[in-house]
C-alpha cells in the first residue's frame, strides 16, 4: 500500500516502538482490521537524541536513525505477526515524538492503537505518557491503549 493511499483510505493506525506492549498492540489491531476490512498502518516515530551532535570520528559511518527506525519496524512486525500477514501492513517511519507523529498520523483514521506503555520508565503505569496523551488529544473516533 502506498503511503498516499494508507492515508486516504478508512483505516486502522497503530504505533509501534519494538515493545512487547507495541506487538500486543500490533497483534490487536492486525485483528481488528481482518474484522473491518480497514487498512492498517504501522507507525513508528524516531528522532535524535537530545544530545546527539551528529558528530562522528573521522572514518566511522554516521548513525543513521531513520534506518534503525526501519529495521525496528520491520523487526517488530515479523515478530508480532510473522511474514504471512493475514492482512496488508503499510508502514510510515516518521522523525519526531511518539505523541505528535501518531496524533498526525491517525487523522481521518478510524482507529488508533498504542501499547498500554512503551520503553518509559514507569512498568508499573496501566497506561504510558505517550498513550495517554493520544486518549486526550487525538482525533479520530476511537484511541485504545491495549493493555498488553
Amino acid at each position: 500500500m502506498s503511503d498516499a493511499a494508507a492515508v486516504h483510505a478508512p483505516r486502522i493506525v497503530v504505533g509501534v516502538d519494538g515493545s512487547e506492549p507495541s506487538k500486543a498492540a500490533l497483534r490487536w489491531a492486525v485483528r481488528q482490521a481482518e474484522l473491518t476490512g480497514d487498512a492498517l498502518v504501522a507507525a513508528i516515530a524516531w528522532d535524535f537524541p537530545h544530545n546527539w551532535t551528529g558528530w562522528s570520528p573521522a572514518g566511522e559511518p554516521s548513525f543513521d536513525w531513520q534506518d534503525s527506525a526501519r529495521k525496528i519496524l520491520t523487526e517488530t512486525i515479523d515478530e508480532a505477526i510473522g511474514p504471512d500477514h493475514p492482512v496488508e501492513i503499510g508502514t510510515r517511519v516518521v522523525q519526531g515524538h511518539p505523541a505528535g507523529v501518531l496524533l498526525d498520523e491517525a487523522q481521518g483514521a478510524a482507529l488508533l492503537v498504542v501499547g498500554n506503555r512503551g520503553h518509559g520508565g514507569f512498568p508499573e503505569a496501566l497506561l504510558g505518557s505517550v498513550g495517554q496523551h493520544l486518549t486526550h488529544h487525538a482525533t479520530c473516533p476511537r484511541c485504545c491503549g491495549w493493555p498488553g
